[in-house]
């Protein structure tokens, strides 16, 4: 019986070996196809000729850019300056469509939000599309770039010259796209689902 016990222990530990040795080999797979997707996904330089679809959003060919870091008015979001009532959204995407002019658009890729559009910082013509909106006062920080939001306001320019909702109250009362800040857990779950093609 001892003899049989021994045995049965040598057996398993041999099997148990076979198994780490499985599962050791199937999580450096992992780790590899993982670190491979990230490398394709992260960082992804974009760049062509750009659309404006709004004061805060591009398109190059098929793919959508949301700009990083800043929230723009709605395209039918309306604002008040000087006691009367204008289109600030597309005042706001206006101001993007002139500082993209002609040029071509160069972006760096940083994730995705929760509808799976790249997160970008992109250029113009040298200009930092992102950094500009916010501190020509056609859009707000939305994380990042706080210093430039400060300057607009004390400057009282764009947005700023009058009175407006902030673009995400504004999507709550008249509908559209919820936006969280670009990061946490929405950016993280995006991430994941093109990491992994679902």
């Amino acid at each position: 019986m001892a003899f049989r016990t021994r045995f049965a222990s040598r057996r398993r530990s041999g099997w148990r070996r076979y198994l780490d040795l499985g599962v050791a080999m199937l999580v450096i797979a992992s780790v590899a196809f993982v670190a491979a997707r990230i490398d394709h996904l992260a960082g992804d330089e974009i760049s062509g000729a750009a659309r404006v679809v709004d004061g805060d959003s591009l398109a190059i060919g098929k793919r959508r850019l949301r700009l990083k870091g800043i929230d723009a008015p709605e395209l039918k979001q309306r604002c008040t300056r000087d006691g009367f009532e204008y289109g600030c959204g597309t005042e706001s995407a206006s101001y993007l469509r002139g500082l993209v002019g002609k040029h071509q658009v160069e972006c760096k890729g940083e994730g995705l939000d929760r509808y799976g559009r790249d997160l970008v910082r992109c250029k113009a013509g040298g200009i930092d599309l992102n950094e500009t909106m916010v501190r020509a006062g056609q859009a707000i920080a939305f994380g990042e770039y706080g210093s430039a939001e400060t300057a607009a306001r004390s400057e009282a320019v764009g947005l700023w010259a009058g009175d407006f909702q902030t673009p995400k109250q504004w999507r709550v009362i008249h509908g559209g796209l919820s936006e969280d800040l670009h990061a946490g857990f929405a950016t993280l779950t995006a991430f994941l689902r093109r990491l992994f093609a679902v």
